[in-house]
């Protein structure tokens, strides 16, 4: 094993901690990730968390700046923007692949997310909630693979943005669309779920890009 071998294999944990600490939200975007604290908090010399941030660079989870260094990234609104065509075109499959397989189960599961969704005035539970009855939604299609790509395409968002979404598209409207939703699943009309999920998406995605880019030219 060579000298950079070394590196890498021990910049593995460090590029694993991270990457669930950005994507958690412990570390927020434009947050600076100091390399001499990353180091002690590991037992490691600079080399493999410099290794491990690099990593981090490519995937997109970190930037580094002049005289900066190294910090947590921020989605413009044009990274928004193709992120959420990405999620239209993988969960309207889901729920393609789904509506046929949905049992009574489902259904009723889906309904009494919706019942919690304005329990709290709190966008935290508004958004929590908008997750878990997604899910319920898209979990019969069969397809584990696909369902692991919605997932890491929602944690690739992370929760700040989750929770912008939130805050702009308010309660009112999602929840009227999921009950849409809900309906046409309940009435086995896949065409009709998938119109109202495409919509429903995309609506999200205009508000927030609007809002985003607004922040940036601000």
């Amino acid at each position: 094993m060579t000298k950079n071998d070394g590196a890498k294999t021990t910049a593995q944990p460090i590029y694993d901690s991270l990457r669930e600490a950005i994507m958690s939200g412990k570390f927020r975007p434009g947050e600076p990730l100091r390399q001499d604290e990353i180091a002690r908090t590991h037992g490691v010399s600079k080399i493999p968390v410099r290794e491990a941030l690099l990593r981090l660079e490519v995937d997109g989870f970190v930037l580094f700046r002049k005289n900066r260094g190294a910090v947590v990234r921020e989605l413009s609104a044009a990274e928004l923007l193709h992120l959420m065509d990405i999620r239209v075109a993988l969960e309207c499959k889901a729920l393609e692949l789904a509506i046929p397989n949905m049992i009574q189960s489902d259904l009723d599961e889906a309904e009494q997310v919706l019942r919690e969704y304005a329990s709290l005035e709190s966008i935290e539970h508004w958004s929590k909630m908008n997750r878990r009855f997604h899910k319920v939604l898209y979990e019969p299609c069969g397809n584990p693979q696909l369902l692991a790509m919605i997932n890491d395409l929602h944690q690739r968002m992370g929760p700040y943005l989750r929770l912008l979404m939130t805050e702009t598209s308010g309660l009112d409207r999602p929840a009227q669309e999921h009950l849409a939703i809900l309906e046409a699943c309940k009435a086995t009309d896949t065409q009709l779920g998938v119109d109202l999920l495409k919509s429903h998406i995309e609506t999200s995605k205009k508000e927030t890009a609007a809002r985003l880019r607004r922040r940036d030219e601000g």
